[in-house]
């Protein structure tokens, strides 16, 4: 049953390829999983009309990038890529001596490191050479038009900080509830600053609903209220403090009403391999993982399509009906985008 599955294996790539250059927003999780007895992990990718599952060993930032890739596997030093490098505070003298007129593209790792090297860059030291790798992949994925102006919404696991990025609000609410106040004082403030921020919360879907440029201005000055907030209580004070510095995460909603103020449509896509995972345990072979991922991944598009996935497996297996022919999911993740 894990054999012969290329045509369901390019359909879920196609799917989310789709998703990634149509979706005004991803929703985007991890969970652990267990594959031929080591620890692996497994990246959920979703939309509203999309789902897409991953299974690797790692789950760094370069990783994540590697997944929002897809099926390419060039690198492009670009002006996305130099952003990128930017952001993450690379010595400005090694960028100099990269930068270039014009885009440079190369087809896999080998020609990038060979690259960088005649450049002066140290490529054995992993800590110089990590970011340039991720900027290549992220300047490849700009270039093939992938992400494009979607929202990354994620818990704020940092491989996941990249892009246009939101965090959502029900894991930022959780940080509250790790907490150890130790006197009834410190209750009291931690139960407060709870309540504002649920009222908070209530104040964002009514804005999601009905955008209003007055109203976003209220919302931040609102916003910086609560958060500068001082309790006089260190550790709650400290974690406001956090939160207060992402502000533009938190609030991403107000420049773009159609971001999910959470992750919850990542959970409960999680939640269908989670049961599996508990049920059946992990995978060994790699025929194995991937058709399971391939199989979730399109059985989850299904139901966000309004699709039996009984009757999507009939019509691919050719062994369906004329009433129920289903036309590739691609192309339907795209034209409801």
């Amino acid at each position: 049953m894990t054999e012969r599955l290329d045509g369901f294996h390019a359909e879920d790539a196609a799917v989310l390829h789709a998703g990634l250059v149509s979706a005004p927003f991803v929703t985007v999780d991890d969970t652990g999983a267990r594959h031929a007895n080591r620890n692996f992990r497994t990246t959920q990718i979703g939309g509203e009309h999309f789902t897409a599952f991953r299974t690797t060993l790692s789950k760094s930032r370069l990783n994540f990038l590697a997944l929002l890739r897809g099926n390419y596997q060039d690198y492009v030093l670009n002006d996305a890529a130099f952003t990128f490098l930017e952001n993450r505070q690379v010595d400005p003298a090694l960028l100099a001596h990269l930068k270039t007129c014009e885009p440079r593209r190369f087809a896999n790792q080998v020609p990038l490191l060979e690259y960088l090297a005649a450049n002066g860059i140290d490529i054995f030291d992993k800590e110089i050479i990590r970011p340039f790798a991720e900027a290549g992949i992220w300047g490849a994925i700009r270039h093939h038009g992938l992400v494009g102006n979607a929202v990354i919404v994620s818990d704020d696991a940092g491989q996941f900080r990249v892009g246009t990025h939101a965090l959502c609000w029900v894991h930022a609410e959780r940080l509250l509830h790790k907490l150890m106040p130790a006197t009834p004082g410190q209750v009291r403030h931690v139960e407060t600053l709870r309540d504002l921020i649920w009222r908070f919360y209530k104040a964002l879907k009514a804005y999601q609903r009905r955008p209003d440029p007055r109203a976003a201005r209220g919302i931040q000055a609102r916003f910086d209220r609560i958060f500068s907030l001082r309790t006089g209580y260190g550790d709650l004070d400290k974690l406001l403090f956090r939160l207060r510095r992402r502000k533009a995460e938190l609030l991403r909603v107000l420049e773009r009403p159609e971001t999910p103020l959470h992750t919850n449509a990542s959970e409960r896509d999680l939640r269908g391999f989670v049961i599996k995972r508990k049920i059946s345990g992990g995978t060994v072979s790699r025929n194995g993982r991937q058709a399971r991922d391939s199989m979730l991944g399109l059985m989850k598009t299904c139901q966000k399509l309004g699709l039996s996935f009984w009757h999507y497996l009939g019509d691919r297996l050719g062994i369906g009906d004329e009433d129920h022919l289903v036309a590739p999911l691609a192309s339907m993740v795209a034209a409801r985008a």
